[in-house]
């Protein structure tokens, strides 16, 4: 049975998707440019991300989640990056974490994972690296949202519109 784990899947294909509908909105050179006040760029916060998920879902149940291969600190170094180069980590992280989760099943939820050496359930693992990565995805629906001004498209229901909105998340493109 995985009606848990699907729904913990689920979110995250949610949070993907917001992430690209931000990043489909931006200019090339808006990519690598610092967000308000100095902030990351989506570029610095794409290569966390996908840092972060590719260290903490290869190998998910036999091995640390903080692999002695990820620079996690190179992850925040501001960098100048083609589209191509970020998207294609980003897609292979999105991979390994989809790849990993494809097999669990809600059973597995009790079993231990280690990150950073720290015991954590299957659950609690899973349900952190969910909040981490919306936390992350929000940062670039803002810093999109700024950078692209007034030529910005709503991720969701526009200022005004939640009358007329109903539940059909399906015609803004985010899978509910």
């Amino acid at each position: 049975m995985r009606s848990i784990v699907g729904s913990i899947e689920g979110a995250y294909r949610r949070y993907k998707a917001l992430a690209e509908g931000a990043v489909a909105q931006m200019a090339d050179a808006d990519l690598t440019a610092p967000g308000p006040g100095g902030t990351n760029s989506v570029a610095v916060i794409l290569a966390h991300i996908a840092g972060n998920l590719e260290s903490r879902f290869s190998d998910f149940l036999t091995s640390d989640g903080e692999k002695p291969w990820r620079d996690r600190d190179g992850e925040f170094v501001p960098r100048e990056a083609a589209r191509e180069e970020l998207l294609g980590a980003w897609e292979r992280s999105w991979a390994v974490l989809f790849g990993s989760l494809t097999p669990l099943t809600d059973d597995d939820l009790l079993r231990t994972v280690t990150i950073r050496k720290e015991p954590l359930s299957v659950h609690d693992a899973l349900h952190r690296s969910l909040a981490h990565a919306a936390y992350h995805v929000g940062q670039i629906v803002y810093v999109a949202r700024h950078l692209t001004s007034g030529k910005w498209k709503s991720l969701s229901i526009p200022k005004g519109q939640s009358p007329q909105a109903g539940g059909d998340f399906k015609t803004r493109g985010i899978a509910r």
